[in-house]
């Protein structure tokens, strides 16, 4: 470890004129002072100006802890940047900034993290002993380096996992996430830190950048106290199928303290073993909160998700937090609108954000706009997590099938009934800028693959299509995109996952409207009848809008409450795996 102060030799006087020479050689400071300078003040005969390292101090240093190898290049930028000057000092005596990370290592666990992976260093003993060197000692500037270089260094280790996460979702194969990256600049966020820069992000106070992640940290330190407690009672019903409005029974008792934990209970008042309207109230607000049917009855989904062990909610808060890492700290890039398309895959959820001052300077002022439920991919044709940029809105659209659904669909019905694609409004057209018709007749079913089907297999608009009677595209290598369907009766359903892999949509025309706000010539009337048409018509946006289709299971929402859901695709098991080792 380098926490051991004698890792590092002490360096003779000899040695501090030759590292004078080295990092002055005759060259002036910004304050004019040489090398020579430099060995004055070391004898107590001038004021010392501001310390310096060099790069190889840096190496060497980095090179004998693995968990700082990687941020070499860092190290190499930051100290680079500033020509070696040491950062966290100032006329030789330690910045208050340095007490504030330590803090925010110290405190680490309340951000989901281990303190123990950044305390890598044994800080404490070492400023100690610096502050018991005389002045003029000369081994005091071999320390001053050690501590200076061995701050920035676990800061690195530290605001690395802190902003970006513990997990790369591009080195961890099992784990799909695939949305634009954080591109946080680290050595800059420390100069921030240090005063020596201005940003409007808030790095100064060791800060997370986004409001989600801020209120999930905020529950799980208040599940964690409950923990701490004992946690909640698991629910037993005996010989009871369910709970139901009027029953009296012992697990009804329990059922108020899961509910309730912050509350006294007297076991003996029997008016609490009475499943009442207003625990009835309760339970329906638990099963909103976790996606469940709000029918106010205590059992199956219901009470399998009440008695899932407080450990594993923390867990899952845990891992959502660290998704929220992976999320850009600009949530709209500068040059587009400043609003946002949100859609949660396991919410099944669609939401709008805006920044009402449409300034792109602004950050974390986005509200909601617009809500709507939505239709995703089903097991085994999951909606892809990424993000990208809508560019347009079509209406009337062809729906242009995959050669996935053509050979896994289309063929079984062709080969057994030639006029299937017909009466699905169907057409089979080449594969060009202008396409011609092609007779399913000519075609070979029984040896098409997915491959060699060399046509396009497309729905015409019209009230069966597949994608309804408008899409909203952000063109990408998924070939997803938002669009409308046939199948309102879907939005009805608690669990939604039933489409190929697009994002069905319960408002098409509220969100269409809302798109093309800024374009007057398409009001309500006219993007009906259009949707209505049977000629495709494409509108390209004046401003691209961001669109970002993600996966949390846990969020807080802005009224302090939590909602849970199941793991759809079974994310959370391969990043629990990841974050947890």
């Amino acid at each position: 470890m380098i926490s051991d102060i004698f890792k590092f030799p002490i360096l003779s006087f000899a040695a501090l004129v030759s590292l004078a020479i080295v990092t002055g050689c005759n060259q002036s400071t910004s304050e004019g002072q040489t090398a020579g300078d430099t060995i004055k003040g070391l004898l107590g005969k001038e004021e010392l100006p501001q310390a310096k390292t060099d790069s190889l101090f840096v190496l060497n240093y980095i090179k004998q802890e693995p968990a700082f190898k990687k941020y070499e290049d860092l190290m190499f930028l930051f100290y680079g940047d500033r020509d070696y000057k040491l950062a966290w000092f100032r006329d030789n005596e330690l910045v208050p900034e340095t007490q504030n990370f330590l803090e925010a290592v110290e405190h680490a666990s309340k951000e989901g993290l281990d303190p123990k992976q950044y305390k890598i260093i044994d800080f404490d003993k070492l400023i100690q002993a610096y502050k018991e060197k005389d002045p003029q000692d000369s081994s005091r500037l071999a320390l001053q380096q050690q501590i200076d270089v061995g701050l920035t260094a676990s800061y690195f280790n530290f605001a690395s996992d802190f902003y970006r996460g513990r997990v790369n979702p591009e080195d961890a194969a099992s784990v799909s996430w695939d949305v634009k990256k954080n591109k946080i600049k680290l050595n800059k966020a420390l100069q921030t830190i240090l005063k020596e820069r201005e940003s409007t992000y808030p790095y100064y106070e060791f800060e997370a950048l986004h409001a989600g992640y801020m209120r999930l940290r905020d529950k799980l330190q208040e599940f964690r106290q409950l923990e701490a407690k004992g946690g909640w009672p698991k629910i037993d019903l005996g010989n009871l199928k369910s709970l139901q409005k009027g029953d009296t029974a012992a697990a009804v008792l329990a059922l108020r303290k899961r509910l309730n934990p912050a509350q006294q209970l007297d076991p003996n008042n029997k008016s609490l073993r009475v499943y009442d309207d207003k625990l009835v109230q309760q339970v329906k607000h638990f099963q909103m909160l976790n996606g469940l049917e709000q029918d106010g009855i205590v059992g199956g989904n219901t009470l399998k998700t009440l008695n899932v062990p407080l450990a594993d909610r923390i867990r899952q808060i845990t891992i959502n937090m660290e998704r929220w890492r992976w999320i850009p700290k600009r949530m709209v890039p500068k040059d587009l609108d400043q609003k946002y398309i949100w859609v949660n895959i396991p919410e099944y959820k669609l939401y709008i954000y805006e920044d009402p001052n449409n300034d792109p300077e602004a950050e974390r002022e986005y509200k909601e706009v617009m809500e709507m439920r939505v239709v995703v991919g089903k097991v085994l044709h999951e909606t892809p997590i990424f993000s990208d940029k809508m560019e347009y809105v079509v209406m009337a659209p062809y729906w242009n099938l995959p050669n996935s659904i053509v050979v896994n669909e289309v063929k079984p019905h062709m080969l057994s009934n030639p006029g299937w694609l017909a009466r699905q409004n169907m057409e089979i057209v080449t594969k060009e800028k202008d396409p011609k018709p092609v007779s399913p007749s000519s075609i070979d079913w029984a040896n098409v693959t997915e491959k060699n089907f060399k046509y396009m297999v497309r729905q015409k608009p019209g009230p069966k299509n597949a994608l309804g009677s408008i899409k909203f595209l952000f063109p990408n290598q998924y070939a997803v995109y938002l669009h409308d369907t046939p199948a309102d009766a879907l939005f009805s359903q608690t669990q939604r996952d039933f489409s190929h892999g697009c994002v069905r949509l319960e408002k098409p025309v509220e969100l269409a409207k809302y798109i093309l706000q800024d374009m007057p010539e398409w009001d309500e009337g006219r993007i009906r009848e259009t949707m209505n048409g049977n000629e495709e018509t494409w509108v390209t946006l004046p401003k691209k809008v961001q669109v970002y289709i993600v996966y949390f299971t846990a969020w807080v929402d802005e009224n302090g409450d939590t909602h849970f859901r199941p793991d759809l695709y079974g994310q959370d098991k391969e990043l629990e795996k990841a974050y947890f080792g």
